[in-house]
């Protein structure tokens, strides 16, 4: 697994209970001997993805309300033409 190297400020670390399976847990000692670091630097990517991944549902979601106003803008309302009022 590539190691991520971001520039980041020190924070304070904070004890948690992560349960995994131990087969899991002997495997991963094969792979990295600090595996609280490993997890960090996978669990850090994983947010930055999800806050990417929000993000773009953010802007196409503005994009389809943009175009939705300019279609009004030029049409109006498909349902002026039926209103009881």
């Amino acid at each position: 697994m590539p190691s991520i190297h971001t520039a980041k400020p020190i924070s304070r670390k904070r004890p948690v209970n992560l349960t995994l399976s131990e087969s899991l847990v002997t495997e991963l000692r094969g792979y990295t001997s600090n595996l609280s670091a490993t997890a960090e630097e996978l669990l850090t990517a994983y947010v930055e993805e999800q806050k990417q991944a929000r993000t773009s549902r953010q802007q196409q979601a503005d994009q389809t309300v943009a175009g939705w106003n300019a279609l009004y803008a030029q049409v109006g309302s498909f349902a002026d033409e039926h209103s009881t009022l």
